[in-house]
């Protein structure tokens, strides 16, 4: 973000100096140079042929007229360059925002499958216990003790991984917004939802597109590339300035500031570009190419960001549907377990059937969490899509330039 703020600060600047061309020009200039002078030229004595002083000190003004607009159309596109800036700007902050959501999605579903993975190592551990009973009362054998013993030592390894997957998240959160690894471990768990009903519209607006930022960006960089023509239009054109000088002139330091040595001078001074072997039309050919170039760019921009939104609505759509079908698997795999494990506990089923349902109660009570988290993204992904809600300025709607 600093970054992208030194680069609107960088356009401001350069617009700062484009926007000095257009007004006149103040300059205080002093020479004073030790010289031998000439005994065959204008030189009065005593300093014909001798070493003495050459003195001036003149206050110079100078202003183009700028007939052409050539400094206006150049003031023009580096203020489209700010605004440029400006919205890259934004889209990084639009980025590092939905990247901090994202994050964060992803940082709650960890800590609910760990909270699954805890729940399944309880169960386990449970049926452990009635083996063991079992075991004691001589309704087991040794191998169901050997058989229920063996998941557990899994079940923590997998509650370790689950453990260092939060505290990887967790430093990455701090890494986002710029602070050091130790500031992770004051994230509490993050404990997010999205119950409310979401309206998903069928038809986009082509007016909330071309808000996104970096829609912006690419249709305000097309402004910058037209103006630049018309700059390097206007350098085929004469250039007219004003300028004038006042000030003093003498030989030696003893009459330098007296009334006689003043000097002083206007008038126009005017350059006309004849032979430039091709430069001018080449700088035309390079702005008409760079016009180019930022027009397709602003299309491919566009057609990105429709295809974005188009995806990030079709993915919403079915996780909706999904989280209907994931809820109903988790209950009945829920109750299946529970089935299954009163018929254990009272001795009329086996291990093997209670393993079976409390894999497929971990399996389908995974399964919900991550829909839940993909949901969760996917409309994170949709908010930066349509831009996030970041107030950007386009440019003004005008004809396409010919």
């Amino acid at each position: 973000m600093r970054m992208a703020q030194a680069r609107v600060a960088k356009a401001q600047a350069v617009s700062g100096i484009a926007g000095s061309a257009l007004l006149p020009s103040l300059q205080a200039d002093a020479a004073f140079t030790r010289e031998q002078f000439t005994e065959h030229q204008f030189i009065p004595p005593p300093y014909a042929g001798n070493w003495s002083w050459n003195n001036q000190a003149t206050l110079d003004l100078s202003y183009e007229l700028d007939l052409w607009g050539k400094n206006r159309k150049a003031l023009a596109a580096s203020l489209d360059y700010v605004q440029v800036a400006t919205a890259e700007a934004q889209e990084v902050r639009l980025a590092l925002q939905t990247s901090v959501v994202r994050v964060y999605v992803q940082l709650s579903l960890q800590h609910v499958v760990l909270d699954i993975a805890r729940s399944t190592l309880r169960q386990r551990q449970n049926i452990l216990d009635i083996t063991r009973k079992r075991l004691k009362a001589g309704l087991a054998t040794e191998l169901e003790l050997r058989q229920a013993e063996t998941p557990l030592p899994a079940a923590r390894a997998e509650i370790e991984r689950i453990s260092e997957s939060i505290e990887l998240l967790r430093n990455q959160l701090s890494a986002l917004t710029g602070k050091g690894p130790g500031d992770g471990e004051t994230i509490r768990r993050p404990s997010l939802s999205l119950d409310l009903p979401i309206g998903l519209p069928t038809v986009v607006p082509a007016d909330l597109l071309g808000r996104r930022p970096d829609v912006v960006a690419r249709r305000w960089m097309v402004e910058a590339a037209g103006e630049g023509i018309d700059v390097a239009k206007a350098a085929f054109y004469p250039n007219i300035n004003l300028t004038a000088f006042a000030g003093w002139q003498s030989l030696g330091f003893a009459q330098f500031l007296s009334p006689g040595s003043l000097i002083a001078g206007f008038g126009p001074a005017i350059s006309l570009p004849i032979f430039e072997g091709g430069r001018l039309r080449s700088q035309l050919a390079v702005s008409t190419a760079d016009y180019d170039i930022a027009v397709e760019s602003y299309n491919s921009t566009l057609i990105r960001a429709l295809e974005n939104v188009a995806n990030q609505i079709v993915t919403l759509r079915s996780l909706a549907i999904q989280r209907v079908e994931s809820g109903t698997a988790n209950d009945l795999a829920n109750r299946t377990y529970d089935i299954a494990f009163q018929a254990f506990r009272a001795g009329m089923t086996d291990y093997f059937n209670v393993l079976t349902a409390q894999n497929q109660t971990l399996v389908e009570a995974q399964r919900k969490a991550q829909v839940e988290a993909r949901f969760l993204d996917a409309y994170a992904g949709l908010m930066q899509a349509i831009g996030g809600g970041i107030p950007v300025t386009p440019p003004p709607a005008k004809g396409a330039r010919q």
